[in-house]
């Protein structure tokens, strides 16, 4: 019989930090996308109100990756802010992770 202090020092870690923070899904990062699909997917996850409903789609574009983020209807004005100032916010952080990865990152938001 095992001790149940040793399975829990090599399971996986489940504290809210780790798995994005309570009721939140942790971030997927993505091959193709790099860091900055899930760090969009992070971001957008902890704004809206229905964060299962948030889909990040990668595409290959003319001037790089293209990442097409998808929530709720009603969490779309969450998303874009007053004057659109969260979603410039969001296309520059994940414009930034791209960047890190050496990748060209933009960001559009769907209805």
């Amino acid at each position: 019989m095992s001790d149940p202090e040793e399975d829990t020092a090599t399971s996986a870690p489940t504290t809210p930090a780790a798995t994005g923070g309570p009721g939140r899904a942790a971030p997927t990062s993505t091959g193709r996308g790099g860091s900055a699909a899930g760090v969009l997917e992070y971001l957008a996850g902890q704004i809206v109100d229905d964060p299962s409903s948030v889909r990040v789609e990668i595409e290959d574009g003319p001037g790089g990756i293209v990442l097409r983020l998808h929530v709720a209807p009603d969490d779309m004005g969450k998303v874009i802010g007053k004057r659109g100032r969260v979603a410039q916010s969001i296309r520059t952080l994940v414009r930034a992770a791209g960047a890190r990865d050496g990748l060209a990152v933009s960001v559009d938001i769907v209805d």
